[in-house]
């Protein structure tokens, strides 16, 4: 029996883990690319719990840094960056149910694939930014492209990095809010979260109709933090399955896969991200895992795990987790 056949997503889904029909959302069907993520734009799919959807998505770029000559300042129109596919429409979600997502797989895209990772004036970790302002000169702007396919990321002649793909932005609609796609916060947005990749189920509150789920920003791999403000990003073909939840109601976003669980939160300071994120698990732990509150709060001060999203957008990201091992009855 695989994982997938006792996830929350399988057992409690509508669809209940059967498959049915798969859509193609290459970029001829998407058409028009999103920069927000809200309840105003025009859906170009409508598809049923349980369906398929092979999504083309561009790169964080939107396709406009193609050598290393192209520099993030001169190609690029701030804030049209992190282009998102959607809204795709699922049959039967409402406010209070949640809409799981299942990533099949991400295969680079283009018949020489290639990842671009940047340091952009003003932006990074490790840089004054317009949330920390200094009164320093930015740091080099630099453009670096890597050859990346399904074996490895080609970071020079002397280092291949391990191909671990992602996607970096997964969400449904806010309620009323229309939220660049820079962001990330409850709806989901631009997590950046490494976990979220092929073998993972990422769990969405759905706050409006349908759903309304958004997905691009591609990421061939990603150390923790994304320091430098992008990871490899690229063009992919993603493969999801979505399911929906019936009355589960989520505050926060969360992910599963085969050995652990985490709880998702998004904030500024770093460690309010962290607060939201174990607070979540906690609660989760309480109401479907029947721990004690208290109990699992001393709990995970042994055996929490922490995965660090991104510290250089708007919000960072945190998901803090526990290993299944230590959920089961």
């Amino acid at each position: 029996m695989s994982w997938l056949d006792t996830s929350i997503m399988n057992t409690r889904g509508v669809a209940r883990g059967a498959s049915a029909t798969t859509h193609d959302l290459n970029e001829a069907a998407q058409g028009t690319f999103h920069f927000t993520i809200g309840p105003y734009s025009a859906p170009v799919l409508t598809v049923q719990p349980g369906d398929r959807i092979v999504v083309e998505t561009r790169d964080a770029f939107n396709g406009k840094v193609n050598t290393e000559q192209d520099l993030p300042s001169k190609v690029l129109t701030m804030p049209f960056v992190n282009p998102q596919n959607g809204p795709i429409m699922i049959e039967g979600a409402m406010p209070g149910d949640t809409i799981a997502v299942y990533i099949e797989s991400m295969a680079p895209r283009g018949p020489n694939p290639r990842g671009t990772c940047c340091m952009i004036p003003d932006f990074g970790a490790l840089s004054g930014t317009a949330f920390t302002a200094l009164l320093a000169e930015s740091l080099p702007e630099k453009v670096r492209k890597i050859d990346v396919d399904e074996e490895g990321v080609y970071w020079s002649k002397r280092v291949t990095l391990p191909y671990r793909p992602h996607i970096g932005t997964l969400s449904c609609s806010p309620e009323i809010d229309s939220i660049n796609s820079l962001t990330p916060d409850q709806h989901g947005g631009n997590m950046d979260l490494p976990d979220m990749g092929p073998g993972s189920i990422t769990y969405l509150p759905v706050r409006t109709e349908g759903g309304r789920l958004f997905i691009g920003d591609a990421h061939a791999c990603q150390g923790d933090g994304e320091v430098c403000g992008t990871a490899v990003e690229y063009p992919s073909t993603t493969t999801i399955r979505v399911d929906v939840i019936k009355g589960w109601k989520l505050e926060w976003p969360r992910l599963e896969n085969e050995e652990m669980i985490l709880a998702i939160g998004s904030a500024r300071p770093l460690e309010d991200a962290t607060r939201i994120a174990y607070k979540e698990l906690i609660l989760w732990m309480e109401a479907e895992f029947g721990y004690d509150k208290w109990d699992a709060y001393m709990m995970l001060s042994q055996c929490g795990k922490v995965r660090l999203g991104n510290f250089v957008d708007p919000k960072y990201t945190v998901g803090a987790g526990i290993l299944k091992k230590y959920l089961a009855p």
